[in-house]
């Protein structure tokens, strides 16, 4: 009777390939997620995404109400110093974190950015984000309601495989006055100045306006040029594959070389 024997390399790998055949639908998995900036040249501009992957209790504002804290960090600085504490405190299990652009800095018309997030679909299965919209004092994208996106079914399969934002799904946080005063992205303006404004957050994109023909921090001069239903930013989701299929493979090639040899 000939004996199949696996060498050290192949034990291995079906010590690594073993678990993830027999794993739950309840593993965690990893999330590619991918920024665009869809924008018309020369037109706006967008801070780092601030993102998680929630059970759906965090809600960072609303629509028509005074902005708090967490999203006018988001808002007018784009740092989200105080979102990331807040989402934190209301679900400690979420999985927090940032899309940076490639290159770094603001995210221009046209440039992309990637980050890849270990998420548990059953734990979190919501996606909520934030992002400062500039130039601006406190223009941003981000999600109203806790729930609108589900990214994960009740069996952990991945349901949305982007998000898009038109102009009509800009904010205003309404926490600052409109100009070129505090506003930033621009040459010459201080984002640390301020000018309270006592309103409320709404939708508002057609008041970018204020910042044409201003030179941005870039070096473009600002023209806003989109309407309500032109697609400014992009937001896609992809699962990476875990190596299962290439392992498997490896371990083929290796019993076929054993029976080949025996």
């Amino acid at each position: 009777m000939r004996k199949t024997v696996l060498n050290p390399a192949a034990l291995a790998a079906l010590a690594v390939v073993g678990p993830a055949l027999t794993a739950s639908a309840g593993m965690p998995v990893e999330v590619r997620v991918t920024v665009e900036n869809m924008a018309p040249t020369n037109s706006v501009a967008f801070a780092p995404l601030r993102v998680g992957f929630h059970n759906g209790t965090f809600d960072s504002f609303d629509d028509g109400v005074a902005a708090t804290a967490p999203i006018i960090s988001i808002a007018e600085g784009g740092s989200g110093a105080d979102w990331f504490p807040a989402f934190a405190a209301a679900d400690p299990a979420a999985t927090l974190g940032s899309v940076l652009p490639n290159p770094a800095g603001p995210l221009v018309p046209g440039a992309t950015g990637t980050e890849t997030f270990v998420v548990d679909p059953m734990t979190n299965p919501y996606f909520s984000f934030g992002s400062m919209v500039v130039p601006s004092n406190d223009y941003f994208i981000g999600n109203d309601s806790a729930t609108q996106y589900q990214l994960f079914d009740a069996a952990g399969n991945l349901q949305i495989s982007s998000i898009t934002q038109h102009g009509r799904d800009i904010w205003d946080a309404g926490s600052e006055v409109d100009g070129a005063f505090g506003a930033a992205f621009l040459e010459g303006s201080s984002n640390s100045d301020h000018i309270d404004e006592n309103g409320t957050v709404g939708f508002d994109f057609a008041d970018l306006d204020v910042f044409n023909g201003l030179t941005t921090a870039a070096g473009y001069t600002f023209d806003r040029q989109f309407g309500a239903d032109d697609a400014v930013y992009r937001i896609s989701f992809e699962i990476v594959p875990a190596p299962t299929t290439a392992a498997l493979a490896g371990i083929g090639g290796i019993f076929a070389m054993r029976r080949r040899r025996a």
